[in-house]
């Protein structure tokens, strides 16, 4: 147990660093000067670096060596760690530190980039910097494949949802492209028929939504004694363990979609703090991979905030905290305002019958960036036109176009199919909820959100990296990951009415 004892408190100072790393990258994001970028990019790096050497250093390789060699005093959890520590090591020995250092300082200069091309429209001063990252990135994947003997989209891919692999999800994307365009049309059609819908009038001070959205996350049950809620370019859950970090933006015509972004924000953030505790600083005890986490924020936002039940708990809240009046404010027309179908530009403000057709474009066009099938000048050109084949709008810029996303110039490959697939674990999941619990939906009616975490807390959030997503998905709701339950809630939602 020696052996295993010391790959624990390794990992404990590695955990140590990126937590450290957590908070740098979210006061990067919200309240750092702009001119302390380059200095800030360079600390980055360098604990991006020390992280590295630790990961892949000599001591560590003959330590996991000799636990793998003979483990049979581990228990469950603790081969559940070894076994996650071994995937770190891989991924970590594939690359240099080299590349490491390179990729963290395109990644902040992009970054600091793209929000001032995103501000000014300014796709051709973006380019440069992508063309960077893209490079890099193909390095990574080339050499990530190599070692794990999988495609180059697949290396990067498993470091988002470990295991997954393109067929998989090609499978559930070619069927999710084969009945969202049809389903989408019968959706507006029926909505079409419709009376208009009332819109709040504003301005909604942004002040007032801070209260409005803070005041929900106490709802739902978010930790304010650990964690805080802030503005960003881009909505984001970070910070570190024990510290959750969430953000937004408001727009002041429009205060339902920051709201519905402080409740996704708040379902990642409240994954995280469910993990084991005793496992905490230990592989096994993270995260276990995006489709997950992104289940958890969406089962929020998308599967339990936009119920009926929910809605209807909520609407006071909201004509309070926003002073508002009338027939704009009332339950029924903002149950109309959140099922609202249309073909939109903004993926974080897509609503869920086109949110995957907005996934689905993103995951063609960086496989064909990675495989070098595109010019990065040609980036703009190509999403206009796949957005117009799959979603039938055109961006009228790239600002609200190939810029309007964070990832790419952040170096973030291989993320983008998590978004759909966590949707469509977080329809299964919910399902199984509700079928095990009666009293869910009644209880959201209240606000109690305490019975779905019953159950999520044992099946989802308790269980962190012991299982694999899709072993921990199959063990949750007794099937394997499949579109049915999607299909089936968004059918219910938007066609039975």
């Amino acid at each position: 147990m020696k052996a295993y004892q010391e790959l624990e408190a390794r990992h404990r100072r590695l955990s140590a660093l990126g937590n450290a790393a957590g908070i740098l990258n979210w006061d990067q994001a919200t309240i750092m000067p702009s001119g302390s970028a380059p200095a800030r990019a360079e600390l980055v790096a360098e604990l991006d670096v020390l992280a590295h050497e630790m990961t892949t250093s000599s001591e560590m390789a003959d330590l996991l060596a000799e636990v793998q060699s003979d483990g049979t005093n581990l228990s469950e959890w603790q081969h559940a760690n070894v076994r996650e520590m071994n995937h770190m090591f891989k991924h970590a020995t594939a690359i240099t530190a080299d590349l490491v250092k390179r990729s963290a300082l395109a990644e902040s200069d992009a970054e600091m980039t793209w929000r001032e091309a995103r501000k000014n429209n300014d796709f051709k001063s973006l380019a440069p910097k992508l063309d960077v990252i893209f490079e890099i990135k193909r390095e990574e994947a080339a050499v990530k494949a190599e070692a794990f003997g999988v495609s180059p989209y697949e290396a990067l891919l498993d470091q988002f949802d470990p295991g997954r692999m393109e067929h998989s999800v090609d499978v559930l994307f070619d069927d999710l492209a084969d009945f969202l365009p049809g389903f989408l049309q019968q959706v507006l059609d029926q909505q079409a028929g419709n009376p208009d819908l009332l819109i709040p009038p504003g301005p909604h001070a942004e002040e007032d939504q801070f209260k409005l959205g803070k005041r929900v996350m106490e709802v739902i049950g978010f930790p304010f004694e650990r964690g805080r809620l802030d503005v960003s370019h881009h909505p984001f859950s970070g910070g570190a363990d024990g510290d959750r970090r969430i953000t937004t933006r408001y727009d002041k015509d429009d205060f339902t979609k920051s709201l519905m972004a402080v409740i996704h924000e708040t379902g990642h953030a409240l994954y995280q703090d469910g993990l084991p505790d005793e496992w905490r600083g230990q592989p096994v005890g993270n995260h276990r991979g995006m489709t997950i986490h992104e289940s958890q924020s969406l089962l929020l936002e998308m599967q339990a905030a936009r119920t009926d039940e929910f809605i209807r708990c909520l609407s006071p809240i909201v004509r309070e905290e926003l002073k508002g009046s009338g027939p704009a404010w009332e339950e029924d027309n903002l149950i109309k305002i959140y099922r609202k179908v249309e073909r939109g530009l903004i993926r974080v403000d897509a609503d869920e019958v086109t949110y995957p057709l907005h996934v689905l474009l993103r995951y063609r066009l960086e496989k064909a960036i990675l495989s070098g099938d595109i010019k990065t000048m040609d980036l703009s050109g190509a999403w206009n036109d796949m957005m117009e084949q799959l979603i039938g709008i055109r961006p009228p810029d790239d600002a609200d176009g190939v810029m309007q996303d964070v990832h790419w110039p952040a170096g973030i490959f291989g993320y983008f199919p998590t978004y759909s697939l966590g949707a469509l674990t977080a329809a299964q999941l919910f399902q199984s909820a509700k079928k095990a619990d009666p009293g869910i939906l009644p209880a959201l009616g209240e606000g109690d959100f305490s019975p779905l975490f019953a159950w999520l807390n044992p099946n989802i959030r308790e269980k962190g990296c012991l299982h694999s997503p899709d072993e921990l998905i199959e063990k949750a709701t007794g099937e394997p990951l499949s579109t049915d339950a999607f299909k089936t809630h968004v059918k219910a939602r938007y066609l039975a009415s």
